[in-house]
């Protein structure tokens, strides 16, 4: 494909988490790459977007989505997008990860998970090596935890092998089957069949313990109770090699979302008491969790209006995942720069990405915003399925231009 025109993207404020950089200057790109950021003026033969008023980073990269909506992600200002294997079918052989790989091309980079075991079901393992060759970045459980500490310690040390991220849901089955929401007054309530929010930790604690027997890398894609969330936080004191994710709804909102059965707000994990709402925003806060990711997992009307209990869980996240997460830095919660991180820079080293960067020689992968410009989240600012709790919210924080490998995918 030829390289598009070079371009400079001048006047903003570039924020680079790799390289500390945080101050208004022009980004240049050329030949799909970028050639800097500095002071210099655009050359002759380059296109210019001025973007006076705009921060310009890297993309994000979205760790851990269950579709790969094109369209979605670039609204989003995502480049790249790691792609759990809960697909149909599961991401279970090397030849379906490699045709996932490319799913997303041109318009998004898709960074495919292998599922942990034969058809995510648990039981006998898939063939992490030669998937890693295919192209997987990783290996995931996917949606589900695996059952069995026999199988959970012969996948990490399998993946510690070849040095390969585990990337694990954390909950005890035996609990939470059937359940869909947390247990508490509020569920009880309502009359919602319930799990403890404890089934968390004991799946916590197993996996981090077989992480250190074996040696393994361990992130859990989303932890979402305060007694889990401390586990990990010892650990990582202690030199265990595991990170942390969540996504918006888990700092944002608590179970009183689930007021009137609100299909919307049935999740994976379930929305938590307000206790553990609060210890997920100290975690961001403190770096326990290092990454912030849409979970973009968006249902069909017919699959989210249904009686509570029936609903699918999921929900739409990427084109709201900058607005959301923006919503840290106005609470004081973090630093610009530290969302930026935990939404591109770290997540690409996490899982051994090009991206995330905006050194010299990084692929030209770069988002441009307007911090502070208003708008309410509604379906006509998605790009496909619109289920989201957060309909009808004001948000700050728009998506101007998305730019993957040089070419601008999108002008918002």
């Amino acid at each position: 494909m030829k390289a598009p025109r070079p371009l400079c993207l001048t006047g903003g404020r570039v924020i680079c988490p790799a390289s500390g950089h945080d101050g208004v200057a022009n980004v240049m790109l050329a030949e799909r790459l970028v050639v800097g950021v500095g002071d210099a003026p655009p050359p002759a033969d380059a296109d210019v977007i001025d973007c006076s008023g705009l921060v310009v980073a890297p993309g994000l990269v979205d760790a851990g989505v269950f579709r790969a909506d094109a369209q979605a992600f670039q609204m989003g200002g995502i480049t790249r997008a790691v792609l759990m294997p809960d697909q149909s079918p599961p991401l279970d052989e090397p030849a379906l990860v490699a045709f996932a790989k490319g799913v997303g091309k041109p318009h998004v980079w898709v960074h495919p998970l292998v599922a942990a075991t034969r058809g995510l079901r648990g039981e006998e393992l898939a063939e992490l090596g030669l998937a890693r060759e295919a192209g997987a970045v990783g290996v995931a459980t996917g949606r589900g935890a695996i059952a069995s500490a026999q199988v959970m310690q012969r996948l990490m040390a399998y993946a510690a092998s070849f040095d390969m991220l585990v990337v694990s849901h954390a909950e005890e089955l035996s609990l939470t089957a059937g359940a869909v929401a947390s247990e508490g007054e509020y569920a009880t309530r309502l009359g919602l069949a319930s799990a403890p929010a404890y089934a968390e930790a004991m799946a916590v604690t197993r996996d981090l313990r077989l992480a250190e027997a074996t040696g393994a890398r361990l992130h859990f894609r989303q932890l979402t109770t305060a007694e889990a969330l401390a586990l990990v936080r010892a650990a990582q004191a202690r030199g265990v090699r595991v990170s942390a994710g969540v996504t918006p709804a888990h700092w944002m909102l608590n179970e009183t979302a689930l007021a009137g059965f609100r299909s919307f707000a049935r999740l994976s994990p379930p929305l938590r008491c307000e206790e553990d709402r609060l210890a997920v925003v100290d975690a961001l806060a403190d770096g326990t969790i290092s990454v912030v990711a849409s979970g973009h997992d968006p249902q069909s009307q017919e699959a989210k209006r249904q009686p509570f209990a029936d609903a699918a869980p999921g929900m739409a996240g990427a084109e709201t995942l900058l607005a959301l997460g923006l919503s840290l830095v106005r609470d004081g919660v973090m630093a610009l720069p530290a969302l930026l991180a935990a939404m591109s820079t770290r997540p690409a080293a996490l899982f051994g990405l090009a991206g995330g960067s905006l050194r010299a020689g990084e692929p030209a992968d770069v988002l441009a915003f307007d911090e502070c410009a208003p708008w309410r989240i509604g379906p006509e600012r998605f790009a496909g399925l619109a289920n989201t709790p957060f309909d009808g919210l004001p948000v700050a924080g728009l998506v101007k231009r998305t730019i993957k490998g040089g070419d601008v995918l999108w002008s918002g």
